[in-house]
């Protein structure tokens, strides 16, 4: 069973668009949700994320696992792949 991968994402956000250009390449399915002039989104985020307030903010099973910087440094370490994927 695929695992559900969600990005909280704002509009003209470079970090966002490489993010979701990684979920891309590995051919992830993701849920985008825009928190941009949306301050109930965002706050669902905030919480959830644990306080982090910027974007984007990514989830695999409702388990925050980074933002741009932490997911490409997942992938470096060869740890993405296993989170993305079901076994």
């Amino acid at each position: 069973m695929a695992r559900k991968v969600v990005i909280y994402s704002a509009r003209y956000c470079a970090y966002c668009v490489q993010a979701k250009r990684l979920l891309q390449q590995k051919g992830v399915e993701f849920e985008e949700i825009d928190v941009s002039n949306n301050s109930e989104l965002r706050r669902q985020m905030v919480e959830k994320a644990g306080g982090r307030m910027t974007v984007p903010q990514i989830f695999v099973n409702d388990a925050w696992i980074g933002d741009c910087d932490g997911i490409y440094a997942l992938d470096r370490a060869g740890k993405l792949d296993a989170l993305l994927n079901p076994t």
